[in-house]
């Protein structure tokens, strides 16, 4: 495996090659520091200050050079508006055409120096987290805070793209007039008066995702993408035509049934909400056992991550048809669980559920077999598909309020969302066995990919290699020359990109600042299940709700997760920076929980449906960016393979819910009058601890 310094080498334009991050010697620098820490040669001050030192003269480079290259960019435009305005008074044809490839030109070359930053802006994160790593150091805490801060901050100015917004400007308005003058002849409108037109030229478009990427700007897609955890740790920006996977070999009906289970799987989840503490009461236990119910088909899913995201290396069908007929006994024995008059069957069919849960399969189709210029938009499918399923799960319920039979069977409200269910999945399995198609298992192969750079420049080849896979081509004089052009510290970067083969591996590689994330997801995650598990038990004890009522209301929080993620994704996201939004949604749930305590005065609806509210939709929030920046801090090792960072986070999202609805369980031997305060206190608890914790790594959020 080609180790990052090795591959930022072979991505850089050979005429900037002087004013790119020196990835290498700062590698270097940091492996003389461990080794003269160890002999007491140096002191924990000098080794910040010399390195704080080496950053910032890293990083006046890029600067630099960048506001020159921009001051290129600027005068090339100069030149083209003088043509321009000549044009204007004189329109033809074949000169508009020559003016719109000259500004095409300056377009690419403004991409080429997008390119540099951003594998300047990814080096520059990943020697800062190496530092932490190898030395034990809170240094990008500490660089951060004194750089990013400051008025004067070039550290920013890497980050932020000073300046490329003025040359996409020239170049949108100039498209849109030309492109006008071309077909209107003279008659056109400005681009402020039809925004539209900013997008008429593909090289617009083509900037406007660089400048994206580089400033982690989101739209409503890009944020439900990020919600996903389809884990793209940080690679060098590279060509559309770098297609490891290739369109041809894209199957869109396979994709929509991998969409379509994790729908059902969520509408399975969240049906049986509404009725599980009237079921239990009918088979004779408490109503809280409902806890119980509602969290074993949790507790089954801490251990079916884990198969399945195994088993997904190997195949995608199978775990898929696995998954259905495990859902589909799960949910008739749910259903006999009535006329059996037993618990244990009932539980053990909610385990059956848990155990058929193919989440992990679902994500490693996406990232594995989805075309990376399709992966976004099938990723905001994913959270879709999650988010309609937990909406719809609730109104099903509420759909049926029916009591009849069936060959001595019983339909009522408890037995029909199993037997419905059951139906869904056999019908699904059918559908997944006629028309899923697995894809042509390549991991043992090696692929070349070439393309040719924007402008003219030399033709890059990559070679995308599996561990067991020989080079394409095979030089031995070559190959020990680049070996001892290579530091030493290439080597353990060779090991360090193969997957992790255990848990206990993969723990040992989460930074302080990816547990504080993990552990905002099983916060968030466990707030939202008190909210959703208990919603049955205390709406009756408090307010007398029906089933239907809980399932409406239900149902209408579930609604709101598309709204909010639109509100986030295309406003809240662009204005602030997502640490800033982690800590703000962090404490909107700690005041969505505080508003839900009852207190002295009489527990009234509008506080509760308010409170709830509030923390439901705060938690969806915190979701979205807590993933987002999840991806960013986490190790790339965990970005494939079998024990990677969304089997982690499935992991902790799940463990909270199995807490969180024992949880419930176990407070409702207190009584009913007491469910509520206690099952609040820790998450209450949960929460302000994640607040502090997220203030302690702050800074190395960035």
């Amino acid at each position: 495996m080609v180790g990052f310094g090795k591959k930022l080498r072979e991505s850089q334009i050979q005429e900037w090659k002087g004013y790119y991050f020196n990835y290498k010697l700062m590698k270097k620098k940091v492996k003389r520091y461990l080794e003269q820490m160890e002999v007491g040669a140096q002191n924990r001050h000098n080794v910040l200050r010399d390195f704080s030192v080496l950053l910032d003269t890293q990083i006046e480079k890029i600067v630099l050079f960048l506001l020159e290259q921009q001051g290129v960019l600027a005068h090339r435009l100069c030149d083209l508006a003088q043509e321009h305005h000549s044009l204007l008074q004189q329109p033809n044809n074949s000169n508009i055409s020559e003016l719109q490839e000259a500004y095409r030109e300056v377009g690419r070359d403004l991409l080429r120096l997008l390119h540099f930053l951003e594998m300047n802006a990814i080096g520059l994160r990943k020697i800062l987290k190496k530092f932490d790593k190898r030395l034990g150091y809170k240094f990008t805490d500490y660089y951060v805070k004194t750089r990013a801060n400051h008025p004067y901050s070039q550290l920013r100015q890497v980050f932020r793209h000073v300046g490329i917004g003025a040359v996409v400007g020239v170049l949108s308005h100039s498209f849109a007039d030309l492109h006008d003058l071309k077909l209107c002849q003279g008659s056109y409108i400005s681009i402020y008066d039809q925004p539209s037109y900013t997008h008429q030229d593909p090289i617009l478009e083509s900037i406007k995702l660089a400048v994206d990427r580089l400033s982690n700007s989101t739209s409503f897609l890009q944020f439900l993408g990020r919600r996903a955890f389809i884990v793209q740790n940080e690679q060098l920006p590279s060509s559309p035509k770098d297609q490891i996977i290739m369109d041809d070999q894209f199957h869109f009906m396979s994709l929509l049934l991998n969409l379509a289970n994790t729908f059902l799987y969520m509408v399975n989840t969240y049906i049986i909400v509404p009725t599980a503490d009237n079921y239990s009461l009918n088979l004779g236990a408490a109503a809280s056992v409902c806890g119980v119910v509602i969290g074993s088909m949790a507790v089954a899913q801490v251990f079916s991550s884990v198969y399945f995201s195994a088993w997904s290396n190997r195949s995608y069908l199978r775990p898929l048809i696995f998954s259905s007929i495990v859902l589909l006994i799960g949910n008739t024995l749910y259903a006999l669980a009535y006329d059996l008059n037993s618990l244990p069957v009932l539980l053990i069919g909610r385990l059956f559920c848990g155990l058929g849960s193919a989440r992990a399969v679902n994500r490693r189709y996406i990232s594995d077999c989805v075309p990376s210029k399709l992966r976004m938009q099938a990723s905001a499918g994913f959270v879709s598909a999650s988010a309609l399923g937990m909406a719809c799960g609730p109104a099903l319920a509420w759909l049926l309020q029916k009591d009849f039979r069936i060959f001595n069977l019983t339909m009522n409200q408890d037995t029909l969302p199993g037997w419905v269910m059951a139906l869904a999945w056999l019908i699904y399995l059918l559908w997944l066995w006629i028309c899923f198609k697995d894809p042509t298992n390549n991991k043992n192969e090696g692929i070349l990919v070439s393309y040719q750079s924007n402008n003219a420049g030399p033709e890059i080849h990559v070679a995308v290699e599996d561990e067991q896979t020989q080079p394409l081509l095979m030089n031995t004089a070559e190959s020990k020359q680049q070996e001892n052009e290579d530091d030493e510290e290439e080597n353990p970067d060779k090991e360090t990109q193969k997957p992790i083969t255990s848990i206990v591996a993969a723990y040992k590689l989460l930074t302080p600042s990816v547990k504080v994330q993990l552990y905002v997801y099983f916060m968030l995650k466990y707030a939202m299940e008190i909210v959703l598990a208990e919603s049955s038990l205390v709406t009756e004890y408090y307010f007398i709700w029906s089933t239907s009522n809980v399932a409406i209301f239900l149902a209408c929080l579930g609604l709101t997760v598309l709204p909010v993620n639109i509100v986030v994704g295309n406003y809240i996201s662009n204005i602030f920076e997502e640490r800033q939004v982690l800590l703000g949604s962090e404490i909107m749930v700690c005041i969505g929980l505080v508003l839900s305590f009852q207190a002295v005065i009489p527990y009234s609806v509008p506080q509760y449906v308010g409170s709830a509210l509030i923390t439901f939709v705060s938690a969806e929030v915190l979701e979205g960016v807590n993933l987002s920046l999840l991806s960013r801090v986490m190790s790339s090792r965990l970005s494939r393979g079998t024990f990677n960072g969304g089997l982690l986070s499935t992991e902790a999202g799940t463990l909270a819910r199995v807490i969180a609805d024992g949880t419930i369980t176990i407070a409702g031997y207190f009584g009913q009058s007491q469910l509520l305060n206690t099952t609040l206190l820790p998450a209450l608890f949960f929460c302000i601890s994640s607040i502090l914790a997220t203030c302690y790594t702050y800074n190395s959020l960035y």
